[in-house]
């Protein structure tokens, strides 16, 4: 008689996706923290992401948890408890996002996975692979009454290989940064740029939102599918609330000042939102802390010469990587006039192409052939989509 060959426990039948209760996500959270709380205390990480989780990005549904659960041992060995042990776990966002096919564009929602996470001595069980497997299912139809989901997002710190497995497959994911140290390099030739605080952001991501509307509607017949997520102001001030949280935990207060503006009559403008990520716990040490572009904006009828502008606005990110301890400033998936405004305040920046962390994953659910990342464009690839 053959042997039955032994199977991963990530296969059993009687594994199921779920939402957690309160009690199963704050053990999940302390679990994870290690992975994750950066500069923050274990306790402060859980009051951050409490804080993130009551944000109008991420409020009303805006956030859902996942659990992956075993319900035959949960009902063998706790019959009477209401807590099961999770095996995996993970969040998504709603996201509002743009497509871009047979020259119609069409507004969706969109899901961004964050947190896939699986204890150490639950590893290589085939556990997380299960519920990433269940979750790409499940995101097709999730929160869908109002609006198509076309396809769901994830930032993977694991290299390319793992979640192209379940369907997550990889883009270009490639940046430039510059230190995050004033310089006057170039200081004679930039354009005024002025800081841009919380109050002026609504009405720039609401004209930011139209730009990008029009740069779809403008691609010619025949070209790919183009996917984007929106700028909006949701998205912007929950990466802007995460910061200030650990600011002012490490520093005592938050940033006021939140990207910069070139120029000042309306259509003739360059602007760019921007967030500071610290993951040193030593507020005196900058190694491990990073000021990040989360998007730049040109209008229509800006008549400078844009590297310049950009480089002057990333010149005003140096003084504040430098104001708040950062050891870097950097700006993702950069375009040409990106990196030669990099160049300008710093001769040596080149374009870093990404193998192992912050990958951009895309999974594409209309049924298809070949390589999504070949046959999609992936429209504003920046900072402000990551979760």
């Amino acid at each position: 008689m053959a042997s039955i060959p032994n199977l991963p426990p990530g296969t059993a039948p009687t594994l199921a996706l779920v939402h957690p209760t309160e009690q199963e996500k704050q053990i999940q959270f302390r679990l994870n923290s290690v992975e994750w709380r950066g500069a923050l205390s274990p306790e402060a990480y859980l009051h951050r992401e409490a804080e993130l989780s009551k944000q109008e990005l991420t409020r009303d549904g805006g956030i859902t948890y996942w659990i992956l659960v075993d319900t035959a041992q949960h009902n063998a060995l706790n019959p009477t408890s209401k807590s099961r042990l999770p095996l995996a776990s993970c969040e998504t966002y709603r996201k509002r996002a743009l497509v871009w096919r047979d020259g119609k564009v069409q507004e969706i929602i969109s899901h961004g996975i964050g947190s896939v996470f699986c204890a150490p001595h639950l590893r290589k069980k085939g556990y997380a692979g299960r519920m990433l497997q269940e979750l790409g299912t499940a995101l097709k139809t999730h929160q869908t009454e109002d609006k198509e989901c076309l396809f769901s997002i994830l930032y993977s710190d694991i290299g390319k290989k793992f979640y192209a497995g379940f369907g997550w497959e990889p883009f270009n994911s490639s940046h430039v940064a510059i230190p995050g140290t004033a310089s006057d390099r170039a200081a004679g030739e930039l354009p005024a740029a002025q800081p841009l605080y919380a109050e002026d952001l609504q009405e720039l991501c609401e004209l930011d939102e139209s730009l990008l509307r029009k740069e779809l509607e403008s691609r010619s017949e025949g070209s790919r599918i183009a996917v984007a997520l929106v700028p909006d102001i949701q998205t912007i001030r929950w990466h802007h609330v995460r910061e200030d949280f650990v600011a002012a935990e490490l520093h005592g207060k938050p940033p006021k000042v939140k990207g910069a503006i070139v120029g000042s009559e309306k259509g003739k403008r360059a602007w760019c939102y921007w967030t500071r990520m610290w993951g040193n716990e030593n507020p005196q040490e900058t190694k491990g802390n990073t000021f990040h572009i989360l998007r730049f904006v040109v209008e229509e009828n800006f008549e400078g010469d844009v590297a310049t502008a950009k480089a002057a606005m990333l010149s005003m990110a140096q003084k504040e990587a430098q104001e708040w301890g950062l050891e870097h400033v950097e700006a993702w998936n950069p375009s040409p006039d990106t990196v030669a405004a990099a160049q300008k305040l710093y001769p040596q920046a080149e374009v870093v192409d990404r193998d192992t962390e912050s990958i951009t994953c895309l999974q594409w659910f209309p049924e298809h052939s070949g390589n999504i990342a070949e046959s999609i464009d992936w429209v504003s690839n920046e900072k402000y989509g990551w979760c």
